[in-house]
C-alpha cells in the first residue's frame, strides 16, 4: 500500500502515526511539506529504517519548492510527479495521512 505524508513532523505527527501501522509491503511518500522529514537532519530513525529498506519516497517538485533537495538523506528516494504516479500504479489507491 502506498502512504502519502504531506505534513512536517515538526507541525503533526502524520509520519509517525503512519510510521506505526504500516506492513512489510507498504511504501510511505512525502509530499508538500512533509519533504522536510527526508532532509538529513530531520529524518527519524524509524524512518531511516524504513528508507534503508528502499521504502521511502519524497517527491522532487516539492524538496525544490522548499529549497532542501540538496539536504536529502541519501537512502530516500527522490520522485518526480511520474513515479508518484508509478508508486500508485505499483501499490494502489494511496492512504492520505494529513
Amino acid at each position: 500500500m502506498l502512504h502519502t505524508v504531506n505534513k512536517s513532523s515538526f507541525e503533526r505527527n502524520s509520519l509517525q502515526s503512519c510510521v506505526n501501522i504500516i506492513d512489510d509491503s507498504s511504501v510511505i511518500l512525502l509530499i508538500e511539506d512533509g519533504v522536510i522529514s527526508a532532509t538529513n537532519n530531520t529524518q527519524s530513525s524509524i524512518v531511516s529504517d524504513l528508507a534503508s529498506q528502499g521504502r521511502v519516497y519524497a517527491l522532487q517538485g516539492d524538496l525544490e519548492a522548499r529549497g532542501i533537495s540538496s539536504k536529502v538523506a541519501d537512502n530516500i528516494k527522490v520522485v518526480d510527479y511520474a513515479g508518484f504516479v508509478d508508486l500508485v500504479v505499483e501499490h494502489g489507491t494511496p492512504v492520505s495521512w494529513v
